[in-house]
């Protein structure tokens, strides 16, 4: 059970550069004792940044790379640098610190994972207003499928907090030699969207040079937002469907995450000159990363 709920917390961090409690060793191998104690060194990629199916106008690409120490007893933690390589900048445009601990007792397990973010002054990245999370998820294996519920708190750059909940069922598959590993899930999230408004009001968004705003879809909205309607209400905001691929070599582990998002619940964007709403469209976005592990 410990095994899947690693994977979990790496699906529930809604991104896919965060990799929040992965723990692809174990998973991929389906180590049941799970008796020692290891580091992971990881180069990945993603095409681009989505949270919540919201994302910029301009794609944000990343390659990061991260090391992790994964204990025996159920704590980690995760370090990454996040490298931008689109046309439009390059160079480290966040950094990523992770931490968590993670218990299983019968057929129920649990965990907590917080995460502080250092964005480049300059991002434009769609949670670049965010400064820290947590999250907490809670996990009851069926047999047939997991179910796993999440409640996450996004801390804002002069703002207020958000809170976003999670349902997520998914199943694990094997090989026979259990050295592929394949986790088809579909999750849901709702919660509220002060990142997003932050996000519009930030002065990074000035760095645009007349590249646009968000992908609303619905046309440009100048820089000098007043407010995103509604954005303490909890709404449904995402849902996502994934199929994430592990294959094990070795010490070396081989990753692929196609995941296809449909946002929910479209922003009105309010300014002194216009009203916007989004005209909201699934996004299907990837990443792509190699993993060594060894004991400590």
């Amino acid at each position: 059970m410990k095994i899947r709920l690693i994977l979990n917390f790496f699906l529930f961090s809604i991104i896919p550069i965060v990799l929040i409690g992965q723990d692809p060793v174990k998973t991929t191998n389906n180590i049941v004792n799970e008796d020692f104690s290891y580091f992971l060194a990881d180069v990945s990629y993603v095409n681009d940044y989505v949270f919540m199916g919201r994302r910029d106008s301009i794609a944000a690409p990343y390659l990061f790379p991260s090391l992790g120490y994964y204990n025996k007893s159920g704590f980690f933690a995760d370090a990454s640098l996040s490298f931008l390589t689109g046309s439009q900048a390059s160079g480290v445009d966040l950094i990523l610190f992770s931490a968590g601990y993670i218990f299983n007792s019968n057929n129920f397990s649990g965990g907590i994972s917080g995460t502080a973010y250092f964005f480049n002054a300059e991002s434009n990245n769609v949670m670049s207003s965010v400064t820290g999370s947590l999250t907490g998820i809670v996990g009851y294996d069926f047999g047939l499928l997991e179910t796993t519920l999440s409640l996450s708190s996004y801390f804002n750059d002069g703002s207020s907090t958000d809170f976003i909940t999670g349902l997520m069922i998914n199943r694990i598959f094997y090989t026979k030699n259990k050295n592929l590993m394949i986790n088809p899930s579909i999750s849901l999230y709702a919660g509220t969207q002060y990142f997003y408004q932050q996000y519009y009001n930030s002065s990074r968004l000035g760095n645009r040079k007349g590249k646009g705003m968000a992908n609303t879809g619905s046309g440009t909205v100048d820089s000098n937002i007043i407010n995103i309607e509604q954005v303490q209400k909890f709404n449904v905001l995402n849902m996502e469907i994934e199929i994430p691929l592990h294959y094990n070599y070795k010490h070396f582990i081989f990753s692929f995450y196609p995941m296809m998002a449909f946002p929910q619940s479209s922003a009105t964007i309010i300014n002194e000159d216009t009203i916007v709403t989004e005209d909201l469209k699934p996004v299907f976005y990837w990443s792509a990363g190699i993993s060594y592990w060894f004991k400590s």
